[in-house]
C-alpha cells in the first residue's frame, strides 16, 4: 500500500536571514487544508488587500523553516521576493486537485505522449 504524504520538504532559493543574520533554506510544507483557505479571508489585512493571504496561507502551511521555532507572519513578510514565489508555486503544486504533467515528444522517434511532473523534493 503506498503512503499518503502530506508533508514536502523544500530548499529555498536565497534563504531567511534571521535578525541575527542566520540564513534559513530548508524547510517543510503541509497540505493545505480547508481551513487554512477560509481562516485568514475573516483577516482584516486580507480583506484591505487580497494580496496578504498569500502571506497568511503560507504562515499556516509551513511548519519548518531551518532552526526557527515557528514560522510567522513576520517571517513570510521579510523573504526575498525569489523565495516567496518559489513558495506560492510549490504551494499551488502541492495542493492541485490534478498532477502536474507535461506534453512530451521523443526526440528521436517524434512520439507525443504525457509525463507526470514530481513535486518539488521528489526524485
Amino acid at each position: 500500500m503506498a503512503s499518503f504524504e502530506t508533508e514536502v520538504s523544500f530548499e529555498l532559493p536565497k534563504g531567511y536571514v534571521d535578525k541575527n543574520g542566520e540564513v534559513h533554506k530548508l524547510g517543510v510544507m503541509r497540505l493545505a487544508t480547508a481551513a487554512d483557505e477560509i481562516v485568514p479571508l475573516n483577516d482584516p489585512r486580507v480583506k484591505m488587500n487580497a494580496g496578504y493571504l498569500s502571506v497568511l496561507l503560507l504562515e499556516r502551511v509551513i511548519v519548518k523553516l531551518g532552526n526557527l521555532p515557528k514560522v510567522s507572519v513576520n517571517v513570510i513578510e521579510n523573504l526575498f521576493t525569489a523565495d516567496m514565489a518559489y513558495l506560492q508555486d510549490l504551494y499551488q503544486k502541492i495542493n492541485a486537485a490534478q498532477p502536474q504533467a507535461a506534453h512530451v515528444i521523443c526526440p528521436n522517434c517524434s512520439h507525443r505522449f504525457e509525463v507526470s511532473l514530481p513535486f518539488f523534493g521528489e526524485a
